[in-house]
């Protein structure tokens, strides 16, 4: 089936649980493109060369420095709640977790990149992965390779917000030999 004939009004709010049943029932494809987002399928689009070229660029980076301990995760499918399953495009955290037992505290560093959902991802999403506790979010701009870095979140706030051009280095404090600039990738 496809993913568009479902919707939440279709079902209500949805819970992971709920997911997990209808891709057991064949309701939804296990490789279907989509996050629940507080109870509310949300389909996501097709994702361009900038964007995987991006991913693709600062995932190898960050494997090759990555502590032992820790894991890059490429789209994995973050269980943050019981309604809210996300799926950043990058993500750091510790190895000794299987995927779908990370919670939003786990989660050393999320990566979003975008174009077409920047302003959903620097909002929003934003304020849902401080909501969970995510240690650090990026959100890259594959149009202008510019990213808003986002740290210290309490109360479900982002309590420094800094933006790094495609010119400028990005590091990541909690892997110090990490090191990149954007503005080398086409």
């Amino acid at each position: 089936m496809q993913l568009t004939a479902l919707s939440s009004t279709s079902f209500g709010r949805l819970t992971a649980a709920d997911i997990r049943r209808m891709q057991a029932d064949r309701l939804i494809d296990e490789d279907d493109n989509f996050e629940l987002i507080e109870g509310r399928i949300v389909p996501m689009g097709p994702k361009y060369h900038a964007h995987e070229r991006l991913k693709s660029e600062i995932g190898m980076a960050l494997a090759r420095v990555c502590l032992p301990d820790l894991i890059v995760g490429f789209e994995t499918s973050l269980f943050l709640g019981a309604d809210t399953i996300v799926e950043p495009d990058l993500c750091i955290y510790p190895r000794r977790l299987r995927s779908e037992d990370v919670r939003g505290g786990d989660v050393l560093l999320a990566i979003e990149i975008a174009s077409s959902t920047l302003t959903q991802d620097r909002g929003p999403k934003a304020r849902l992965y401080a909501g969970f506790g995510v240690q650090e979010l990026w959100v890259v701009d594959t149009n202008t390779r510019t990213t808003l870095v986002h740290k210290h979140a309490t109360d479900g706030q982002w309590n420094e917000i800094s933006e790094v051009r495609a010119n400028e280095t990005l590091r990541f404090d909690a892997i110090p030999t990490f090191a990149i600039r954007l503005d080398q990738f086409n």
